[in-house]
């Protein structure tokens, strides 16, 4: 099936690298027309590499103006908005609760998950316009087990879970769908800057034996984007490997 999302208009956050970067491609090679944002000026590449379909935006997902912004420039320039992910995250410094500096904490909940909660503010308004709309964000399936040493990041995937169900609950009658991908171990960015040993437990502890990829992540990004998943909202669905099957 070629074009399943033909005539959509979608934002990608965390697009510069990663599970985002594959989205955003892959969206564009679906038909969407796609804002690639990122705050790292990577999102520049991905637009390049994702055609002309694809446009880049600079986005500090923490920060209103900026989320505004983008989503200005989607209007703007496509003239509506059907589809957001909600991607962008950092891992955030590894310690153990006692020692993870309150810096470290307040900027890892602020992208991770203010982040998601502005991009669902800003975005609803506008699909609301046009009768609905798809919404997927990204947590993790630390939102479902613990992970040593990483107590701002469990926190804020945490919640992205719980305001993922809340959210579509709220808005399910106006026809916008929420749904949550919790990625497991994939090949990113932010599992290369992973101590090795972190990194290689995480593994050995998924049952299909390997990393995942980030367009694993994005094959179930399209799903949930298109018309094929009209009758899916509130899920919280892993895509980590089997790891959480235990």
């Amino acid at each position: 099936m070629s074009e399943r999302l033909a005539g959509k208009v979608a934002v990608v956050t965390g697009a510069g690298s990663g599970m985002g970067r594959a989205m955003a491609q892959l969206f564009a090679a679906q038909g969407a027309r796609v804002v690639a944002a990122d705050v790292s000026g990577a999102e520049v590449e991905t637009a390049a590499l994702a055609g002309a379909n694809c446009i880049s935006c600079r986005c500090d997902v923490s920060q209103s103006a900026d989320v505004r912004a983008m989503f200005d420039l989607a209007v703007e320039r496509f003239g509506r908005l059907d589809v957001l992910c909600n991607n962008a995250g950092i891992q955030g410094g590894l310690a153990k609760t006692a020692d993870c500096s309150e810096e470290d904490f307040d900027r890892t909940i602020a992208v991770n998950l203010k982040g998601v909660f502005l991009g669902m503010k800003y975005a609803i308004p506008l699909m609301l316009r046009t009768g609905g709309g798809s919404i997927i964000n990204t947590s993790s399936m630390a939102a479902l087990v613990a992970f040593p040493e990483m107590p701002a990041y469990c926190a804020a995937k945490g919640g992205v879970s719980m305001i993922t169900k809340l959210t579509a609950a709220e808005y399910a009658a106006e026809g916008i769908r929420v749904n949550a991908i919790l990625p497991g171990a994939i090949k990113t960015g932010m599992t290369d800057a992973l101590p090795a040993d972190y990194l290689a437990g995480a593994i050995a502890g998924t049952p299909l034996g390997r990393i995942g990829t980030g367009d694993e992540i994005a094959n179930l990004a399209l799903f949930l984007a298109s018309d094929e998943s009209s009758f899916i909202t509130g899920t919280l669905t892993p895509i980590d490997g089997g790891y959480t099957l235990f």
